[in-house]
């Protein structure tokens, strides 16, 4: 990790998929020798190296029931594609990871990079794919293979069976038709007592009128994302529109396709009100353009609940920020804009989820403290794949009140960006994919003066027993604060 100040210490002291091996071909490994006067080394072999590589990162989509083109759960299925895993394992160190399998964007030289749920592949492993291909992919001894993973099928639940499922409205979904954005509506919770959910999980469920489109895996999702929100019984909920800055106690996570489950902090449960709804606010959906694919189609959102009687400590809040005066002009391709969001009061931000469309190509966010700069995460940016990041405990940035974050976005618009279809067209703001989004979806925990104080102090603590670098907690380089902001004095 690297720690990127753009300030002195002295000046600081003034203030949750998967991955899908998209191939472009398949064509069969040719067996190589080593080259004259090497050592071939130890055989990397499928069952003993590469097998479990494909567990940890690959199989959850690559899986008959799953989003990918194609199964990697055998040799025999695996053979045909290792030259295409090397190429796109590879990619890792192309401009913004575009394209890279694992599908996972975040910059490893700069930032906070403790996250739950990273499947990418190190170094060393995608070295190892690289060499395996190139030896012609050889099967080894079947008795190296690890045991089979659980794997989740189509209808079943990420997390586990919920406690409580709420479905939107049912819509028909025409097989090609152009994009569409708009609200479902709500529902009703169905509560009749107030409840603390400490996960969320969404998931589509399509009714196909011609069951032989199921196995066209691009007719398999139509809703591209969906921005949803909680109210109470006797509150309508706004529709929360996509691209407007918006903090709100009753925002879920956005999802979009291949986006992982959220699991909320164990002392920051999510509130569902008796009585209450949730409310289908931004539903972009997307035909899949394959004639026979029709269907009707639903979200549904899965919680799993705390026990009766549990009482969250701490405020968790959905918050989003951006810019939608967006102009990325023809045939160019390092389009640069900002967006700025100040802290209401002390915050533990929870995660770190980009969100551009098809010019999209780079994004960072920084926290600006006094005339302190530190940039918390950057991150490549494919719109074929989003990814939401969430930091692990004890890496949560841990901001004061005032705090500005600031998120820089990179668009591209040239012949270089395979996802714009005519790079001679303007691109502006817009709901459509071909049209341009910027903005930062996040949760984060509003802590009160003295629950700032604590958070920091055990942050600091944590430091001390690992004596890793800090990213993300100027204050843990302060003296001990106070509630009300006062430092406590003596010295760090």
């Amino acid at each position: 990790m690297v720690r990127r100040w753009e300030a002195s210490w002295k000046l600081l002291l003034g203030l949750g998929l998967a991955a899908a091996f998209v191939v472009v071909a398949a064509a069969p490994a040719a067996a190589q020798a080593p080259a004259a006067g090497q050592q071939a080394g130890p055989q990397i072999t499928f069952h003993k190296d590469i097998e479990p590589i494909l567990q940890r990162s690959c199989q959850r989509c690559h899986n008959p029931e799953s989003i990918a083109p194609m199964s990697l759960l055998t040799y025999e299925q695996v053979r045909p594609f290792a030259r295409a895993m090397k190429q796109r394992t590879a990619l890792r160190y192309a401009p913004w990871s575009r394209g890279v399998m694992p599908p996972w964007f975040l910059e490893r030289n700069i930032g906070i990079q403790k996250m739950k749920d990273d499947n990418s592949l190190t170094d060393e492993q995608i070295a190892m794919i690289g060499k395996w291909a190139d030896a012609g992919a050889p099967r080894g001894n079947p008795a190296d293979a690890p045991p089979p993973i659980k794997l989740v099928g189509v209808g079943q639940w990420a997390l586990g069976k919920p406690d409580l499922i709420v479905s939107s409205p049912t819509i028909f979904i025409e097989a090609v038709a152009s994009d569409w954005s708009g609200s479902l509506g709500k529902s009703p919770l169905g509560l009749t007592e107030d409840r603390f959910a400490k996960t969320a999980e969404f998931m589509e469920v399509r009714d196909l009128k011609n069951p032989k489109a199921a196995a066209n895996l691009n007719g398999r999702y139509v809703f591209h994302h969906a921005t949803t929100s909680i109210s109470g019984p006797d509150v309508v909920g706004e529709e929360i529109e996509e691209g407007e800055s918006n903090v709100g106690p009753g925002r879920l996570p956005i999802h979009e396709v291949g986006r992982n489950a959220d699991v909320f902090p164990e002392d920051a449960g999510k509130f569902l009100p008796a009585g209450g709804f949730i409310n289908w606010g931004s539903m972009h959906l997307h035909a899949s353009g394959s004639p026979g694919s029709e269907s009707y189609a639903k979200m549904t959102v899965g919680f799993r609940l705390h026990p009766e009687g549990y009482k969250a400590t701490h405020n968790i809040q959905g918050f989003s920020f951006g810019r939608t005066q967006l102009q990325v002009d023809p045939l160019t391709s390092n389009n640069r804009d900002d967006a700025y969001f100040v802290a209401p009061q002390a915050m533990k931000i929870v995660n770190y989820e980009p969100h551009m469309h098809a010019n999209g190509v780079r994004m960072c966010l920084q926290a600006i403290i006094g005339h302190a700069v530190e940039t918390l995460n950057c991150s490549g940016y494919d719109h074929n794949w989003v990814r939401n990041y969430y930091y692990q405990e004890n890496y949560q940035p841990l901001i004061p009140k005032g705090t500005v974050l600031h998120a820089i976005a990179w668009f591209d618009n040239s012949a270089k960006n395979g996802n714009v279809p005519d790079p001679r067209n303007l691109a502006t703001f817009g709901n459509s994919s071909l049209s341009n989004m910027f903005i930062v979806f996040n949760l984060a925990e509003f802590l009160t003066d003295e629950q700032y104080v604590a958070e920091v102090t055990k942050r600091k603590e944590f430091l001390k027993l690992t004596g890793e670098e800090n990213i993300g907690c100027p204050a843990c380089y302060l003296p001990l604060p106070r509630a009300g902001g006062a430092a406590a004095g003596g010295t760090n």
